[in-house]
């Protein structure tokens, strides 16, 4: 019997990277899964590969995100467990950083994180229950060179998740956050290789983390043997934060 029979759980950006590892163990224990993708490409094929539905979404856009809970709502007569997974690098200096890509950041990764949470939770208050699981980052607690945008959003996700939970709580709705380290992707894997171990060392584990690490803690916090936990914020980092 899997962890999560029964649940109807939204994964935003999950056509790749964490964002898969999660639907594909939420998958595997049981869950009805949809990915809520901006890419058509990594959407329908993770879908297909995995078993599970694909609904395009732009997490920033109000009208988008609508239209994902609306269809969720009709499709599956509401939602368990929402994910904020999706997220967007633009790195550069204070100096370099245009306002541009500053705002394109704090769209998809703090406003998106406000309007799904939002939208799943107008639903999960209808029955009384539900789980939502916020993606921050480590450099939210150190900051991080060159990363201002980035980590001005996962700050501020850290902030929403400590409120929703304990507006959200006494509803029997709970509300965490995940704060992935140094993690092994495709968007990292291009970095380079003497940047790449000198991090690794700087990691008490000593190894990058692994998509699977992350959507182990995803899997555990949706599911009910995480009952009483809400309103923390959970560092996935291989000791780097302490």
């Amino acid at each position: 019997m899997g962890l999560l029979n029964n649940k109807v759980a939204v994964i935003t950006g999950g056509g790749r990277g964490i964002g898969k590892a999660t639907a594909q163990q939420y998958c595997n224990e049981g869950a009805t899964v949809i990915i809520a993708e901006y890419s058509d490409k990594l959407g329908k094929q993770t879908a297909d590969e995995l078993g599970c539905y694909y609904f395009k979404t732009n997490v920033s856009d109000e009208e988008s995100v609508n239209s994902l809970f609306t269809y969720v709502k009709e499709t599956f007569n509401g939602i368990d467990i929402l994910v904020n997974n999706a997220g967007l690098l633009l790195d550069s200096t204070l100096k370099k950083m245009t306002t541009d890509n500053y705002d394109a950041v704090i769209k998809v990764n703090q406003k998106g994180v406000y309007l799904c949470g939002r939208a799943a939770a107008i639903m999960m208050l209808e029955k009384g229950s539900g789980v939502i699981l916020n993606a921050s980052s480590v450099v939210a607690e150190n900051g991080n060179f060159g990363q201002t945008n980035y980590v001005a959003s996962k700050t501020s996700v850290i902030g929403m998740t400590k409120v929703w939970s304990r507006e959200l709580g006494p509803k029997g709705i709970r509300v965490n956050a995940v704060s992935p380290g140094f993690i092994e992707t495709k968007m990292t894997s291009g970095m380079p290789k003497n940047i790449i171990e000198m991090m690794r060392t700087k990691i008490p584990a000593k190894r990058w983390g692994q998509p699977i690490d992350v959507a182990n803690v995803y899997t555990f916090l949706a599911s009910d043997e995480a009952s009483y936990i809400t309103g923390i914020v959970l560092n996935v980092d291989g000791g780097v934060v302490v």
